[in-house]
């Protein structure tokens, strides 16, 4: 079974994915992947463009976790997505010093579910858990993704709103 853990950057994919490999999962960081897919720079967005439709096609399907950003654009068979509150992710882009511009783009992405409703709009239900990151230490996200995987907590999403940060973050 492949799961994906998606989310905006910021939100604890990389820590969770680190627990779950010091747990013996097998994790795959996609910043790890996408090296050949790369096709330009967006300067502007500080961003790289990658062709993600190819490396997608090209993905070689894992037993255990694939985390990035674009993890939803894969054929997993379960996807959590992990969300933080706005504010909270200002804080934490800004200590890895993100640019204001860039902070400001993933915080309102943040705020108006972006990963969320690509991972809606290409899963079934059934298959998506979504997870408040916000004060939640690594493991305790970990314990929460496992019981998923498990079984043990159901799919479950669309109870997260953030779009009253909206005014704070544009």
């Amino acid at each position: 079974m492949m799961c994906g853990i998606t989310g905006t950057p910021g939100t604890g994919k990389s820590m969770i994915g680190e627990e779950l490999l010091r747990r013996g999962h097998t994790v795959i960081h996609l910043t790890t992947t996408v090296g050949p897919y790369v096709i330009g720079e967006d300067e502007e967005r500080d961003a790289q463009i990658i062709d993600v439709d190819r490396w997608a096609a090209e993905f070689l399907p894992v037993d255990g976790f694939v985390e990035g950003h674009i993890a939803h654009l894969l054929p997993c068979d379960r996807v959590v997505v992990l969300r933080c509150r706005p504010d909270e992710l200002r804080k934490r882009l800004a200590q890895r010093k993100y640019r204001e511009k860039k902070i400001r783009e993933n915080a309102e992405a943040e705020a108006l579910d972006v990963c969320l409703i690509e991972t809606v709009e290409a899963f079934e239900p059934s298959q998506i858990l979504e997870l408040d990151t916000t004060g939640h230490d690594a493991a305790t996200s970990a314990d929460r993704i496992e019981g998923f995987i498990r079984g043990e907590i159901p799919a479950d999403f669309g109870h997260i709103d953030w779009s009253g940060y909206l005014e704070v973050v544009s």
